[in-house]
């Protein structure tokens, strides 16, 4: 009978756990057979192995049996044990159909649903002939493993220290139509554990286009093997399937790729990898991906209305890195083709992050300070990006002076670089920047706080124009403020079963902030714009030491009403949940730049988590002065465990955009899951997006 869970069965110091030592002197057969014959065959059987061991030892002997009658082979000097036969040697088990038993070779050959056991390990093949004594084995057709690894193969020799398995198939878990797999001409496991395969090539069940030559793993570390399979309808791209899959090529690294067919679009591929390891305090993590098509199917237009190339592509890598205790290397590094690539074919990686990045940043860690090194470049013809070649911080975190007061400082110096793609100007600057600033927290209780705020900037520009005849400029900038919290709590006990709500806190902190920081603008004319302002709808920091659009300071003298509110009960596991969040803030600005209003809009931002199945989530931009919602944008989300989730949202933002959403999941079984996303534009009354697909995801973390 085959094995329950026939899964390879990969060392556990040595793979000649399945090699059996046989005794210094081989001795004859223990046989038990349930017939009346078997008074008469043991007999025979133990004088043929007198004749062929000179000496019989009780140390250690096989024992055989079988359910009907055994008799002897006389033309091949062999007992036969016919019927659910089964040899014990030690704590070696091995059964069949059939065992021929030859006592002057010391080897038996099983054959017929043949299962050879050692502990948890097990081996299945049709046929298996063993020799005790050298310890040597030899099998066709089989199967062998350990949860969850799973190998078959045509034929297989083994010894004391290694198996090697021909025409071998191994999958995780065991073998199905979208499970991992490598099929391999030859897989090679020794007695240190170490698996090697060669002439392989990985894939989804029998479907293997990733040629792999030969890789090794460790088995006594985590075997990782990474597979994904997506499959769907988009407007956009037709019906797809995409599959990626990584597997170790050896004890730190794993290698596979993705590929992805559309049938609007074409055929897109690419590899894929990760890499880890740790030597004490020193770590080295990371991972890449990437994609390639020639794209046949409508492309559009780019970020800057260009038109989108047929050929595509893009490349992403994420590299983290502990050197020592405080030292620390981090990178990234993202090129994409063209600005829409992701956003066509990675729609999941692309919306949260829409403009890639790349940098590379190592970072000291001192008692109190840290010390920087950071590089980000423009890989792309396409994007702007203030590229900074390289930048040398020092950030010296609060500290202590003696009397309540506290000091923070941070230096950098830099060589700036920007460039607008076709049409823009070139822009260029070296620039040294330095904050200190002073603070005395005068606290009350528990309940107020209060911080006054006294600071200062000085930049210095080595390019500039116009402002000196050696093209430098120095500004000098202050800032005096405060910042101040009082905090309010009420209990109430409240209960509610259906909602598992046990009491109820209520915590309110309205909290005030003041910053005036007189002739922000002052260098306006000669200071190279290039560290500006980007694009949001979100309060800016008040502070002179926070604001990193360093090029483009304004003038600020600016009042800040904050009103936070946090609604919380009693949670078993984490001590307090919170039900509702609810906080409200706007500028009260003394001084405008033109046109703007003497208040801000008010920004509110609200969060309901009733149950654990049920959260809404709302941000919402309000003018007071005329009435006008500026932005909005919410969701609700329901959600039975992990088993099925159903999002709608929408984001608004007037004269810009107005989308409604709809996304859902749910889990067939623990393999398979159905999603689902709509994406409508009330502005265009139309369908931008539509994907309806089925995802799988296998991900194995296991150690031998």
């Amino acid at each position: 009978m085959p094995c329950a869970n026939p899964v390879l069965s990969l060392c556990n110091g040595s793979f000649a756990r399945l090699a059996w030592r046989a005794a210094p002197a081989f001795a004859a057969p223990t046989v038990t057979c349930r017939s009346l014959f078997a008074f008469l065959l043991p007999a025979l059987v133990l004088a043929s192995a007198v004749r062929a061991n000179d000496v019989a030892t009780e140390e250690v002997r096989p024992s055989i049996e079988s359910d009907t009658t055994s008799f002897f082979d006389f033309q091949t000097r062999e007992a036969v044990f016919p019927g659910n036969a089964r040899l014990v040697y030690g704590d070696v088990l091995l059964t069949a159909d059939e065992i021929r038993y030859n006592a002057s070779t010391t080897s038996a050959i099983a054959r017929g649903n043949v299962v050879l056991t050692r502990g948890a390990q097990r081996l299945v093949a049709d046929t298996l002939k063993y020799d005790l004594t050298a310890g040597t084995y030899e099998a066709a057709h089989i199967r062998l493993g350990q949860h969850p690894i799973y190998v078959a193969g045509a034929t297989a020799m083994g010894d004391r220290n290694s198996i090697v398995i021909e025409d071998a198939q191994a999958s995780v878990p065991e073998p199905g139509p979208l499970v991992p797999s490598v099929r391999a001409s030859k897989i090679t496991v020794n007695s240190e554990q170490k698996l090697r395969a060669e002439g392989s090539a990985a894939g989804l069940g029998k479907v293997r286009p990733l040629p792999f030559g030969s890789f090794q793993h460790d088995l006594s570390k985590p075997f990782a093997a990474d597979a994904t399979f997506t499959g769907g309808y988009r407007g956009s791209l037709g019906v797809f399937a995409l599959v990626g899959l990584q597997l170790p090529v050896n004890d730190t690294f794993s290698l596979g790729g993705d590929l992805g067919y559309y049938t609007r679009r074409g055929l897109l591929f690419g590899p894929a990898g990760t890499y880890e390891t740790q030597d004490g305090e020193r770590s080295i993590a990371g991972s890449f991906r990437s994609g390639y098509i020639h794209d046949h199917g409508p492309r559009g237009v780019d970020i800057n209305n260009d038109p989108v190339p047929s050929d595509r592509g893009f490349f992403s890598w994420e590299h983290r890195q502990k050197i020592s205790e405080n030292l620390s290397l981090n990178a990234q590094l993202n090129y994409w083709r063209d600005s829409e690539v992701l956003r066509d074919f990675r729609p999941r990686e692309f919306f949260p992050v829409q403009q890639p990045d790349s940098y590379v940043e190592s970072v000291y860690s001192g008692g109190n300070y840290f010390v920087s090194a950071f590089v980000r470049a423009a890989p792309h013809s396409w994007q702007v990006v203030q590229e900074r070649l390289p930048e040398i911080r020092f950030d010296l975190l609060p500290l202590s002076l003696g009397a309540g007061f506290y000091e923070r400082f941070n230096a950098s110096i830099v060589a700036l670089h920007e460039e607008t793609p076709f049409t823009g100007p070139e822009l260029r600057s070296h620039r040294f920047d330095a904050y200190y600033a002073l603070t005395r927290p005068v606290t009350y209780k528990d309940w107020f706080s209060f911080t006054p705020v006294v600071g200062g900037r000085l930049t210095h520009y080595f390019e500039t124009e116009g402002a000196a005849e050696d093209g430098t400029y120095t500004r000098g900038l202050g800032e005096v403020g405060f910042d101040s919290a009082v905090r309010f709590s009420g209990t109430f006990d409240y209960k509610n079963p259906r909602w598992k709500i046990d009491g109820l806190r209520h915590l309110f902190t309205p909290k005030v902030s003041y910053r005036y920081i007189p002739k922000g603008d002052k260098g306006t004319p000669y200071i190279p714009p290039i560290d500006r302002l980007a694009f949001s709808t979100y309060l800016q920091p008040l502070g002179l030491g926070d604001q990193r659009n360093i090029d483009v300071l304004r003038d600020t003298n600016t009042l800040r009403l904050q009103l936070d509110n946090t609604l919380q009960t009693r949670d078993e596991t984490y001590g307090s949940r919170d039900l509702v969040v609810f906080n409200l803030a706007n500028d009260f600005r003394f001084k405008r730049r033109p046109g703007e209003r003497d208040v801000s809009e008010i920004h509110a931002e609200l969060g309901l988590m009733p149950a654990r199945w049920l959260q809404l989530g709302l941000y919402q931009r309000y003018s007071p002065q005329d009435g006008h919602l500026d932005e909005l944008n919410t969701g609700i989300t329901f959600r039975d465990g992990d088993v099925w989730a159903l999002r709608f949202s929408n984001n608004f933002l007037r004269h810009e955009l107005e989308d409604y959403l709809v996304d859902g999941s749910y889990r067939f079984n623990e393999v398979f899951e159905g999603v689902a996303h709509l994406r409508y534009n009330a502005r265009r009354s139309r369908f931008d997006e539509q994907s309806y697909g089925i995802r799988q995801k296998n991900r194995h973390d296991l150690a031998y």
